[in-house]
């Protein structure tokens, strides 16, 4: 494993960059991506497991919103261990240890998956797949690392969204099983050789960066920033959302609107597929014109989405609630990109604000921006649970979803109102420059 350590990375530098960073950066970006797209389809695996618990299960609505609700919880929570991994055991050794670890959670569901296992069982099942949920963090942390700053947007959002397209992957071979008449051992079969392959191509081409080192430091004052709990929010908004609603999708369909699973099974994964592969978009979008101006007008796209399926709950129609959903589903993807955009940029910002320019105001950004990352994600993440539990209380109390999507509703105003309130209300009080020849660099800019 020591071969694969780099003792001096400089993104910044644009010589050393076009000499040999980008092409190393690339490649280790790709097999990031790999880990990071089966991550996330063992997470979500439950997403698409309920949909073959039938009658004979005994297991209600409201039980199986619970079980995908543990596997969102655990999933969120990991993360902060795993952001804090790469800096102490290296990016690829870390993404070998965590591509592995998925075999476990795959194993145990093969092993459980039939009528007359206990309730209790399934759950401690679902909550293995958590695992799946840290890679996430681990993975933007590792490459936060490896990218310049002007490049961050794109290579995050790239990143991040061929991460998220393990859940529609997983939702489609759940469909090609379920259309063959398959059971969930072979869904759960044909996983366990990728998992392999993906810690493989791990140890083969991925690299450590030394000078990414284990940094508590970094961690606290990441935690006393308030940055790092405004973003955190917005994050609920985007990512709580995309992963919230991709558990849920399948069951609201079959609950609400009577879909069989193989009907729901041939919709859940037209959302998450379309919203992972916009995520690069509102990464490059932010970058071009900057990650808050981006995340305020999608919130408020995102308001307007939900009224449609408030419309479509009430009204009982199907093809207005699946088309808004979807849109939904979309903007989600965009907010996605631009708040992750935000992060590096808010933080390089303060840099600025401190007197510090060039790589030593670079460094500043990726200590700061890489240590949050964790916690805004594993908080990001619990906006998921927030929704599945709020889907199961409202199906309890109403047989429908609507009162959870009006609550949902009323959340995004108040990320819009958030948004604009910190980073576009006063750009008088944001950074100031360097020096008088230099212009301001504003919050709108990040």
């Amino acid at each position: 494993m020591a071969s694969r350590w780099i003792e001096q990375w400089d993104p910044e530098d644009e010589t050393f960059w076009e000499a040999r960073g980008e092409r190393i950066a690339r490649r280790n970006l790709v097999f990031s991506i790999l880990s990071e797209h089966i991550g996330f389809s063992i997470w979500t695996l439950w997403s698409v497991l309920v949909l073959f618990m039938g009658p004979e299960y005994g297991i209600d609505p409201a039980g199986k919103f619970f079980l995908v609700a543990m596997a969102t919880l655990v999933g969120a929570f990991i993360r902060v261990p795993y952001t804090f991994a790469v800096a102490r055991f290296g990016g690829r050794n870390w993404t070998i240890v965590a591509a592995s670890m998925l075999l476990l959670p795959t194993a145990a569901a093969f092993v459980v998956m039939e009528p007359g296992t206990s309730y209790t069982t399934f759950m401690l099942v679902a909550m293995l797949t958590g695992v799946g949920g840290g890679n996430f963090a681990s993975s933007m942390t590792n490459i936060n690392s490896f990218f310049p700053l002007r490049k961050k947007g794109w290579a995050l959002g790239l990143n991040a969204g061929g991460g998220n397209i393990g859940v529609p992957v997983v939702q489609l071979a759940g469909l090609a099983v379920i259309g063959a008449a398959g059971g969930p051992r072979v869904l759960l079969g044909i996983y366990l050789p990728f998992i392999a392959l993906s810690a493989i191509c791990a140890a083969l081409f991925m690299d450590n960066l030394a000078p990414v080192k284990n940094d508590t430091g970094a961690a606290k004052d990441a935690v006393r920033d308030p940055h790092t709990w405004i973003m955190s929010f917005l994050y609920i908004g985007t990512f709580g959302s995309f992963i919230g609603y991709s558990f849920a999708f399948g069951l609201v369909l079959q609950t609400q609107f009577g879909r069989t699973p193989l009907q729901a099974a041939s919709i859940t994964f037209i959302g998450p597929l379309l919203g992972s592969l916009i995520r690069p978009v509102g990464g490059r979008l932010a970058d071009r014109y900057g990650g808050a101006r981006i995340t305020l007008w999608n919130f408020l796209g995102m308001g307007v989405a939900t009224g449609g399926v408030v419309l479509a709950s009430v009204e009982k129609s199907l093809a207005l609630f699946t088309t808004a959903f979807i849109v939904l589903f979309v903007l989600t993807g965009v907010g996605n990109g631009s708040t992750y955009k935000m992060i590096p940029g808010i933080f390089h910002a303060k840099a600025v604000a401190k007197g510090m320019g060039g790589e030593a105001a670079a460094a500043y950004g990726r200590r700061l921006s890489g240590a949050s990352m964790g916690l805004i994600g594993a908080v990001g993440a619990l906006g998921g649970l927030g929704i599945n539990l709020a889907f199961r209380q409202s199906f309890l109390t109403s047989g429908t979803g609507t009162s959870a999507f009006v609550a949902f509703l009323a959340f995004y105003a108040a990320c819009f109102a958030v948004t604009w309130a910190v980073y576009l209300r006063r750009p008088a009080t944001a950074v100031q420059p360097v020096a008088e020849a230099k212009p301001q660099l504003s919050y709108a800019e990040v």
